[in-house]
């Protein structure tokens, strides 16, 4: 069943430049995924309520609520960026080499 969420939010998963992602930032709803997850991964497991497996990503500080600092220099940059909704979140990560 996991494998069909992530098949179904890698369909919903878009590459969007962060200045168009400002106000979940304010409203503190934007998420960064660190480039070494799988985004898609990470947006099933918060959608199946897998607290054990985020906490787990939280506490090695894979993922977070967007950082002032992060948001400024992705903001400088307008950056593109991979995002996801996850209602009532905007999962967010850098597009790097290792980013998929």
């Amino acid at each position: 069943m996991t494998n069909e969420i992530e098949q179904q939010i890698n369909l919903e998963t878009a590459q969007i430049h962060w200045h168009e992602l400002q106000r979940f930032f304010a409203s503190g709803n934007a998420i960064a995924v660190d480039a070494i997850l799988d985004l898609t991964h990470v947006a099933a497991q918060i959608v199946a309520d897998n607290a054990v497996q985020i906490k787990i990503w939280m506490d090695a500080g894979l993922v977070d609520a967007v950082k002032d600092n992060q948001a400024q220099l992705w903001y400088e940059q307008n950056a593109l960026v991979w995002a996801v909704v996850i209602k009532p979140w905007v999962l967010v990560q850098p597009i790097t080499e290792q980013a998929n």
